[in-house]
């Protein structure tokens, strides 16, 4: 099969398009033909090597794992002894090991089954920014029916699924983007879009009860500026160089601010795939790659500007 290789950290041109064999398979794991994957900024970071605590996970010298990608969508080939949810031919998406490839396989519990009426690409995008976006609104926003709902970087992978999350659970979104990504923003039901290079939010008099910050383009004090007087900050995908500051402002702010890294839920995996399936949440594509075109696929991601979300659609060779 073929699938995509890396043998030491760096820029995009250490990935390669080579022919490897197909992983092997556990015993509580499913392998599944993989129809669509798409890019997330943990690809680069782990590609990179960086910040460089990652690498106590990945390997400190050179990846441990030399296969890239997390998240996809596509048929299960085969499934392991122990595992008795899911049986061949069944339609899945969620986290792998090495998604950038024809084949990969992942524990039953990291997967749930496709939507009939959700196709493999827009299924590939909703693992780890749809969770993070329903885990930091739920969990760490708490978020209610009536919530004013601000969401910094409301066209990028997560915004995009967080302005809709909010808007199921019955909140007041207002969505920050650039002029190009007003329509878009407008188009997913925001009730209010500010594009931030004509107005910055932070000098806005509007108070919110949530702020979801997925670009961190303000200072810790200008975004509390806007936050309601029980209202809480929550930081989606912090610059690494950020992050310490980002952890000790939310032991200083007495739970206020909070830094959100998805967690692997079968049960809000499940809970996506309900919400899109009922077209709750609909899954905003930006771009399609080939599997052979990852290396620009991650570039393009790495620019920063990526409306939604980068699928590689491997079933089209």
């Amino acid at each position: 099969m073929q699938a995509i290789v890396y043998r030491r950290y760096g820029s995009p041109e250490v990935l390669a398009l080579e022919e490897v064999e197909k992983p092997p398979l556990r015993d509580d794991e499913v392998r599944v033909a993989i129809r669509a994957a798409s890019a997330n900024p943990l690809d680069w970071h782990f590609m990179r090597g960086e910040p460089r605590f990652m690498r106590l996970m990945s390997g400190f010298t050179r990846p441990r794992l030399r296969r890239l990608g997390v998240d996809a969508a596509g048929v299960i080939e085969a499934v392991g002894p122990k595992v008795a949810r899911f049986e061949p031919g069944d339609e899945v998406f969620g986290a792998f090991r090495g998604a950038f490839a024809e084949y990969a396989c992942t524990r039953a519990s990291a997967v749930a089954k496709k939507p009939a009426n959700v196709t493999f690409e827009e299924a590939a995008c909703a693992n780890i920014a749809g969770l993070t976006a329903l885990q930091a609104l739920r969990d760490n926003g708490r978020i209610r029916a009536g919530h004013k709902v601000l969401v910094n970087g409301a066209a990028g992978g997560v915004g995009t699924f967080a302005v809709q999350v909010a808007l199921w659970f019955g909140a007041e979104v207002t969505g920050v983007c650039s002029a190009r990504n007003v329509e878009l923003v407008r188009s997913l039901g925001a009730h209010h879009v500010i594009d931030y290079t004509r107005e910055d939010f932070a000098r806005r008099h509007e108070r919110y009860d949530i702020v979801l910050d997925c670009v961190w383009n303000h200072s810790l004090a200008e975004s509390r500026r806007v936050l309601a007087r029980s209202g809480r900050y929550v930081i989606v995908g912090a610059p690494s160089d950020r992050m310490a500051k980002g952890m000790l402002a939310g032991f200083l702010t007495a739970g206020k601010v909070a830094m959100v890294m998805a967690k692997g839920s079968p049960a809000d995996r499940a809970m996506m795939g309900e919400l899109m399936l009922h077209g709750k949440v609909k899954p905003v594509i930006d771009r399609h790659y080939s599997l052979a075109q990852v290396p620009e696929a991650i570039r393009y991601l790495e620019e920063g500007h990526a409306r939604g979300k980068v699928v590689i659609d491997v079933s089209a060779g």
